[in-house]
């Protein structure tokens, strides 16, 4: 970059701005998806109701528990969790230089579903119900959340002992990953097959990912985590691009590459903790929205970082949604649309960037 007179040149503002853009047009178009997601259902809501209630200039009494109780808390709760599995997607595939990292293909939330469950069955924190939406309400979500987050450090700490080996590559890692899910899983139907028919049949339903579980409490938990997490990766922003560049360029520049790799690990397995432990397994979003953002903005963390946790909570919001009308007016878990939508996209950002 040169520059002239000690002005910043035009075509470098322009570039900036642009992504600033791209990050402020998805803000928007979240605040709109935000109303639109309260206002439908299995009871249609009036646009101007939804509005008027949130605002408190012309609140509708008819409306006013469906929206307080039901709708706002699951649709903030589908974009806090967004931007948590998000940011955390983007931590993992940065402090590892690995393009396949995220919470669900590194068995990070396989690790903390086994904590969970463990709690729930064993420890019997959770009051086990056969059918419902809470098919497993935690008495003591905190023991379950600090349970989760023991088995996601064991798998964390799996990942950063394979990516100091000497020219790991992404299929190793992902195999690595494959491996560290598939044996919490075997942990976790071990505990399944020892419990009795409403235990099993709930402990199954809580695995599926549902946003809907999440009350007020469980929602403020959860967005004081996530906004501390974003924090510190913003804080850390300059740092992951150096270590874009390689560990010795990183090290080259002042940064301790392997504090910040397990930090950054650390952190973002929290994240994936308190959301799992909450919500249940909710899979492909912290793997796919840092690949989409990547199309759109590039790779300066600057950038990447916000527009990542946008385009999370715009994914899982607009997943959420869908679910509650594909077979309305019966509620379909979001991870299993997120399973769905998430491989193809994945395929298709692999075979475009393949053909680029």
């Amino acid at each position: 970059m040169h520059f002239t007179d000690g002005k910043i040149p035009e075509g470098y503002i322009t570039y900036t701005r642009r992504k600033v853009a791209i990050i402020g047009a998805g803000i928007l178009v979240l605040l709109l998806l935000l109303v639109v997601s309260i206002a439908v259902g299995a009871v249609d809501i009036p646009i101007r109701s939804v509005v008027g209630t949130l605002t408190g200039m012309a609140p509708d009494p008819l409306y006013d528990r469906i929206i307080w109780n039901i709708r706002l808390p699951q649709a903030l709760a589908a974009i806090v969790a967004g931007v948590g599995l998000a940011i955390a997607g983007v931590g993992m595939q940065s402090v590892l230089r690995n393009p396949l990292g995220s919470p669900y293909t590194l068995g990070i939330s396989h690790a903390a579903a086994f904590g969970a469950a463990f709690s729930v069955i064993v420890l019997g924190t959770g009051t086990m119900r056969s059918s419902g939406a809470d098919a497993v309400a935690l008495n003591n979500p905190y023991i379950t959340t600090i349970f989760a987050f023991i088995f996601c450090l064991v798998a964390t700490f799996i990942i950063i002992a394979i990516s100091r080996i000497r020219a790991s590559s992404p299929e190793v890692m992902v195999l690595a990953g494959v491996a560290i899910g598939s044996l919490f899983t075997a942990g976790t139907m071990f505990l399944q097959y020892f419990a009795d028919d409403v235990q099993l049949a709930a402990v199954v339903f809580w695995t599926f990912g549902d946003v809907g579980r999440a009350g007020w409490n469980e929602l403020i938990v959860m967005t004081v985590v996530v906004v501390l997490a974003i924090i510190y990766f913003v804080m850390k922003r300059w740092d992951y691009n150096a270590i874009d560049a390689g560990d010795e360029t990183a090290k080259g520049l002042g940064v301790n590459v392997d504090r910040e790799r397990i930090v950054g690990m650390l952190v973002a397995s929290f994240v994936t903790a308190i959301i799992v432990a909450f919500l249940g397994i909710i899979g492909f979003v912290g793997l796919v929205c840092p690949h989409m953002v990547r199309r759109l903005i590039g790779d300066d963390h600057r950038y990447l970082v916000p527009g990542t946790c946008v385009c999370g909570a715009l994914l899982l919001l607009a997943s959420d949604t869908a679910a509650r009308l594909i077979i309305a007016p019966h509620i379909l878990p979001v991870a299993i649309l997120t399973a769905f939508m998430g491989a193809p996209i994945f395929l298709y950002l692999i075979i475009w960037g393949r053909s680029r």
